[in-house]
């Protein structure tokens, strides 16, 4: 018969076609997914491509530059406080003026990773937030915005 080779070719193609779905339903190299990662530079604006997750991505501010300063972050979001590069991220403390309005997430390390610390807002409002590394004696103030969410 002469169709062997033919009926080859169709089932390859057939192949090759649903190969070629799956990849174009499958997140590429510039697509997360919908994570979001934390970039050691400093911002303080959020950026509307959130993902499919409907979570937004933390207000990312370098612990350096922040001292002075107001920090804008809508309800549901976060603030990542960076530390600097070498330093443990797990031995800043914070004291908020108003609690009601932030709360101070202390770093970790869970063994595996070290997460920044961090602080949720929980009100509408501003409250000043002193930063302290202990060992090293840094101290840095600035205050919370917390904006309603968008």
């Amino acid at each position: 018969m002469q169709h062997t080779p033919t009926r080859i070719l169709v089932a390859t193609a057939l192949a090759a076609a649903a190969a070629l779905g799956l990849t174009a339903c499958s997140s590429g190299a510039g697509d997360n997914g919908g994570a979001t990662s934390t970039a050691v530079a400093p911002s303080s604006s959020t950026s509307s491509t959130a993902g499919s997750t409907g979570m937004l991505p933390p207000i990312i501010v370098d612990v350096a530059d922040i001292d002075g300063t107001t920090v804008d972050v809508p309800l549901g979001n976060t603030i990542d406080l960076v530390t600097a590069s070498g330093e443990d991220p797990t031995v800043w403390t914070a004291k908020i003026s108003d609690p009601a309005i932030a709360e101070f997430v202390p770093g970790k390390n869970d063994g595996s990773a070290t997460f920044n610390p961090g602080i949720t807002p929980l009100a509408v409002g501003s409250t000043d937030v002193v930063l302290s590394n202990p060992t090293t004696d840094a101290r840095v103030s600035f205050t919370v915005n917390v904006t309603a969410a968008k």
